[in-house]
């Protein structure tokens, strides 16, 4: 299975502050409809990401790596002796935290049929 980073989110503290900052830095602008309170999304952005609100950052970015099938692959990430969360579903499609064989954390996601 080839596989490509399909989408990734920066965690802040203030979903507000993290538009201004980075809308200045870059010239990011946000699309509104794709964005919540507590989430905002790059307008253009390819591969796609934004910014979560989070209670407490961990200071790194979260990667999602785009799949066909996340319960296949998070069944594989067990299967070569990783751990997988149960994927849950959002607008954008189904996304899963896991772990490598090591404890390095990433996420998968399956894309919506409407983001292919």
């Amino acid at each position: 299975m080839q596989t490509q980073l399909g989408y990734f989110s920066l965690e802040t503290l203030d979903v507000a502050k993290a538009k201004a900052f980075y809308g200045a830095l870059f010239r990011w602008t946000f699309d509104a409809e794709a964005s919540t309170a507590t989430y905002a999304h790059v307008a253009g952005s390819s591969p796609a990401f934004g910014f979560t609100k989070v209670e407490r950052t961990h200071g790194h970015a979260n990667l999602y790596f785009q799949v066909n099938d996340i319960d296949a692959a998070c069944a594989r990430v067990t299967e070569l002796g990783g751990r997988s969360a149960v994927p849950s579903d959002s607008p954008s499609g189904r996304s899963a935290t896991v772990q490598d064989d090591q404890g390095l954390a990433f996420s998968l996601w399956q894309p919506a049929p409407s983001y292919v």
